[in-house]
C-alpha cells in the first residue's frame, strides 16, 4: 500500500542504490487526496470527447500501463494512432517524456493524449467543464485542493501525481540486488551478456539512460515517422526515439515505438541482424551485436528476471472500483 513516512513528501518508494529523482517532490509534493483523484482520473472514460476511451484505455496495468492487442494506440471510434503506447513506470526519474521527448514537465503529460483527434479526442477546457458538473469529482476536489472547482491546472497535477507513484522495483533482478536470492546459472550468464552487448542504453537500476537513440530500425513507410526529428528539427536526430524501460519486458510487447516487434526474441535478432545503417545511427550500435542462438537464450532468461508482479497487481494501481460505484 503506499504510505507517507514521517516527514516524507514522496509517497512512492526510492530504493536503495538508486540514482535521485529527477522530480522535485519537496517543490512539488503528493498528497494522498491528490494521487486518489489523479487515479480516477486516469480510469475514467470522461477524459475521451465521446467517454469511451480512459488513460488506462492504452496503459493497461497487468501489461505494465501500456497496451498489448495492437502495434499502435487505439482511440475514440476505432481510430488508430501512429505510435505504440509506452509503458508507464518510474517517471518520477524521467526528465522528458513520449518517444520523441517533445514533453519535459510530467504535469503537462496528459494534454497530448487529450487533443490528439485519434486518440482522446477532445481539449483539456471540455473534459474540465465536465468534471465540474454534478458527480464524485466536485468532492475529489475539494478533499484534493481545499476547493470543489476543477481546473485545468488541478486536473493535471492530480493525474501526474498518480502517475508518479507507478514505481517498479520488486522484481527477481531486484531482489539478487538486495542479495535476497542469487541468479540461476543460466540467468547469470545472461546478465554479463546484458551489461556487455545492451547497458549502455539500457542502464541499470532503470535500465533506461533516459537518452534518444537510433537504434537502426528500418523506417515503416506507411507512418514515415522521422522520431525526433519532428520535434528538433535537427537532422542528427532523425530516426530517434526515447530508450525505454526494459523493467516489465515481459509484459509490455509489442517493442519498439510502431510495436513492430512480438517477440523479445524478434528484438535480439533485430539486433544481431537487422540494423539499418545512417547517419544518426547511436555509436554503440556501429559494430554488430554478435549473441549465438543458446545466448539469446540466456539474454532472454535475464530479461524475463526483470518482470514485477508486485508493481502488476499491486492494488493501489488498478481501477478505484470503490470510487466508480460509489461505496
Amino acid at each position: 500500500m503506499l504510505a507517507f513516512k514521517k516527514g516524507s513528501k514522496t509517497a512512492i518508494t526510492i530504493p536503495a542504490g538508486w540514482p535521485k529523482p529527477a522530480y522535485n517532490f519537496a517543490a512539488k509534493p503528493l498528497t494522498p487526496e491528490k494521487i486518489l483523484l489523479g487515479r480516477v482520473l486516469f480510469y475514467d472514460p470522461v477524459l475521451s470527447r465521446d467517454s469511451t476511451v480512459s488513460c488506462s484505455s492504452c496503459h493497461t496495468q497487468y501489461s505494465a500501463f501500456t497496451h498489448l492487442d495492437h502495434q499502435l494506440s487505439h482511440g475514440i471510434e476505432g481510430r488508430i494512432g501512429t505510435r505504440n503506447a509506452p509503458a508507464v513506470m518510474n517517471l518520477a526519474w524521467g526528465r522528458s517524456f513520449m518517444w520523441d521527448g517533445r514533453v519535459t514537465d510530467i504535469q503537462q503529460q496528459a494534454i497530448l493524449p487529450i487533443n490528439h483527434p485519434d486518440e482522446m479526442g477532445d481539449s483539456v477546457e471540455h473534459v474540465v467543464v465536465k468534471l465540474n458538473r454534478p458527480g464524485i469529482y466536485p468532492m475529489l476536489f475539494l478533499k484534493a485542493f481545499g476547493d470543489s472547482t476543477a481546473t485545468r491546472e488541478r486536473m493535471l497535477v492530480a493525474i501526474s501525481q498518480f502517475m508518479l507513484t507507478l514505481v517498479s522495483c520488486d522484481s527477481r533482478y531486484d531482489s539478487v540486488q538486495r542479495k535476497q536470492v542469487t541468479f540461476t546459472e543460466q540467468e547469470t550468464r545472461g546478465y554479463k551478456l546484458f551489461q556487455q552487448n545492451c547497458a549502455a542504453c539500457h542502464t541499470e537500476p532503470l535500465f533506461t539512460n533516459g537518452r534518444y537513440e537510433n537504434n537502426g530500425l528500418p523506417i515503416d513507410t506507411n507512418l514515415n515517422d522521422m522520431g525526433r526529428l519532428k520535434e528538433t528539427h535537427k537532422p542528427e536526430d532523425a530516426m530517434k526515439f526515447k530508450v525505454p524501460t526494459l523493467r516489465n519486458l515481459e509484459y509490455s510487447y509489442p517493442y519498439m515505438h510502431d510495436g513492430r516487434f512480438k517477440k523479445m526474441y524478434d528484438v535480439l535478432n533485430h539486433y544481431t541482424s537487422g540494423i539499418s545503417k545512417s547517419k544518426s545511427l547511436s555509436p554503440i550500435l556501429q559494430k554488430p551485436i554478435l549473441l549465438t542462438s543458446k545466448e539469446k537464450v540466456d539474454m532472454v532468461a535475464f530479461l524475463l528476471t526483470l518482470t514485477d508482479r508486485h508493481f502488476l497487481y499491486n492494488p493501489d494501481y488498478g481501477y478505484p472500483k470503490n470510487i466508480f460505484e460509489g461505496k
